[in-house]
């Protein structure tokens, strides 16, 4: 299978997603917007993975590529790609989907849990997941659920965590792939937003959990196992 991702900085790559398509022996390419690598053919690939990032959907002004990246995931949930996405990921293709991306009431940043919602325990690709379920987040910005869309998880500071759209689009609004490496990188070039808030979390308190970093990437390879079966179901193969 052939997986391309949108990559926002350089320190928000796939993280442990790179190690679930190595051993599945899936090729993993890339469009870096940061170094204005460009997009690829819609033939050439089969997934198509959005990370997340710093910016926010409706910066174009400042980055002129969120346009080009908007059109073009539009077109491959259009064309029946499998689309996911991650925080910014999510957000954009919410915005896509004609919903609403906004800033929550509180900043997420830390490890907070989240709840299923019933759909998502009946649900094949998250229904093996305990509710709560304690995650990774770095974001400040939400969403409205987009029309047609499935709700798949909510927390305490955020009301849309996670849905799902047709069979094969999926937006994560938490990081499931992160590594203790990346939030290491992420505590040191935003440092900034470690600000004191009720769902911030103290840089120490980020990095302690390494069991938790372990259950997000094993959690994640799950559903990304789930959803490679739901979609070849989805295209009748």
């Amino acid at each position: 299978m052939r997986i391309h991702y949108f990559q926002h900085i350089a320190g928000e790559d796939p993280g442990s997603i790179a190690a679930w398509a190595r051993a599945g022996g899936h090729t993993l390419t890339a469009t870096r917007f940061y170094v204005d690598d460009p997009l690829p053919r819609f033939e050439d690939l089969d997934w198509l993975l959005i990370m997340g990032g710093p910016m926010n959907i409706y910066e174009e002004e400042e980055y002129p590529w969120l346009s080009r990246e908007k059109r073009f995931i539009e077109e491959a949930i259009g064309k029946g790609k499998t689309v996911i996405g991650v925080c910014l990921g999510s957000q954009l293709i919410a915005d896509v989907l004609g919903a609403k991306v906004f800033r929550n009431r509180e900043k997420e940043i830390g490890w907070f849990p989240i709840n299923l919602t019933p759909e998502a325990e009946k649900s094949r690709i998250f229904g093996f997941l305990p509710s709560p379920f304690n995650v990774f987040h770095w974001h400040g910005d939400t969403f409205d659920l987009p029309r047609g869309a499935t709700r798949i998880a909510y927390s305490e500071g955020c009301r849309n965590q996670a849905f799902v759209y047709g069979e094969k689009t999926i937006g994560l609004q938490f990081h499931l792939e992160f590594t203790r490496e990346i939030v290491q990188e992420l505590i040191g070039s935003c440092a900034g937003e470690l600000v004191e808030g009720k769902y911030i979390q103290r840089a120490n308190e980020m990095l302690s959990p390494a069991l938790d970093f372990k259950r997000n990437n094993e959690a994640l390879n799950t559903i990304l196992d789930n959803i490679l079966v739901t979609a070849s179901r989805a295209s009748g193969k």
